[in-house]
């Protein structure tokens, strides 16, 4: 290794197809390209998880995709840690894997609801998301890097603003059925 390789390099400008393209890891880091939205790729990711989980709910059972969100934990665990190091930035925006499998995993828990519970669900996580209140703030500080450590903490903060949002669900949920509604 030259001295070249181990100095930091700046991201490209513009993420694109081309780098969507270069490698499998890119490609699901990438959402199958929902990453490359200008405006909110996490929200385009999260949409992109919530209008396939509602494809995959018709071909697969609720165990089946059980087992998907698991393999696509550890499948991301070393997509997200590949794209990070080969942009070079320990978590950057276009990787929305980390949204996919997370929002995956709220649906898959909440499910049977409607659409509204649905949607109550995808505005608490954008929210839990991107604002990384308490718990996910501390989750997103902890792991750092552009190593395998680095990878898993890309996923980790999603999963705990799972977690937040099926919480206040479950709570919201509570009250309404202590309400009497």
């Amino acid at each position: 290794m030259n001295l070249s390789e181990t100095l930091p390099r700046p991201p490209p400008e513009r993420i694109g197809a081309s780098f969507l393209l270069a490698h499998l890891a890119h490609f699901i880091a990438l959402g199958l390209g929902s990453g490359l939205s200008r405006y909110a790729p996490g929200t385009a990711g999260t949409l992109w998880a919530w209008l396939s989980f509602l494809v995959l709910q018709l071909w697969l059972s609720p165990g089946q995709i059980g087992w998907l969100i698991a393999a696509s934990f550890a499948v991301g665990w070393w997509a997200c840690t590949l794209a990070a190091q080969h942009l070079h930035v320990a978590d950057p925006g276009c990787i929305v894997w980390d949204e996919i499998v997370a929002f995956w995993l709220v649906l898959w828990l909440l499910m049977p609801v409607g659409f509204w519970g649905q949607l109550i669900a995808f505005a608490l996580f954008r929210f839990f998301d991107a604002a990384k209140p308490g718990p996910v703030g501390w989750a997103d500080r902890q792991f750092k890097g552009l190593g395998w450590r680095g990878g898993f903490g890309i996923l980790f903060d999603d999963m705990v603003a799972a977690f937040c949002t099926l919480l206040v669900m479950a709570l919201g949920l509570r009250l309404l059925q202590a309400w009497g509604y």
